[in-house]
């Protein structure tokens, strides 16, 4: 039997919520590296090595049987901080426009709400969608290449179409998936209240 396996869910201390709070720990090291010492190209480090290590925790859990309930609540907490953190940061600086961060921070509020209806009718939060971890990825690899571009004038050529690019792709992406979302949502709250007697 591998010794790295765990069948307890309520396990913490596994090797996947370790790489979680290391991604969460990148969160308040960028916004101090952008916004109070202006070191952008550290900056840059610290969005990419966030957003390529998105997949790095769910994989591992799957691969060593650590599959946890905190687990399960990291991995997308990390991901949306990184997203919300990262679009304040960038309106803040004017590398992205204001209604661009409000068009991303809209779809949060919606879903936001669909959940906590979904919690108040005693429920969990619905299944994650392939689609949602589609537009998070393009959300995150948008990011440190729009960053890139503001931090080196060579660099811009390419990184800001290309940063653009995934970020208007990313932003349509996440409101269809935000769309899937409230469906499920919508759907899980009406079969319970037929289940009801």
């Amino acid at each position: 039997m591998d010794p790295t396996r765990v069948d307890a869910p309520e396990r913490v201390l596994t090797v996947p919520n370790l790489v979680s709070f290391v991604r969460l720990a990148g969160v308040p090291l960028f916004l101090y590296l952008f916004l109070v010492a202006h070191q952008e190209a550290a900056a840059v480090v610290v969005l990419a090595v966030g957003g390529t290590t998105d997949w790095v925790d769910g994989y591992l859990a799957r691969r060593l049987g650590q599959v946890s309930r905190l687990g399960a609540l990291l991995d997308p907490f990390a991901d949306r901080l990184y997203i919300l953190a990262t679009l304040v940061a960038f309106a803040i600086a004017g590398v992205v426009p204001w209604w661009f961060a409000a068009a991303l921070l809209a779809r949060e509020v919606v879903v936001g709400i669909g959940l906590l209806v979904l919690r108040r009718s005693g429920h969990g939060p619905p299944q994650v969608h392939y689609l949602g971890k589609t537009a998070t990825f393009l959300l995150l690899a948008a990011f440190p290449m729009l960053l890139l571009a503001r931090a080196s004038e060579t660099a811009a050529v390419v990184a800001g179409p290309s940063g653009w690019a995934l970020a208007w792709w990313g932003l349509v992406t996440y409101w269809i998936a935000g769309g899937l979302y409230l469906a499920q949502i919508v759907h899980i709250v009406r079969a319970g209240r037929r289940a009801t007697p």
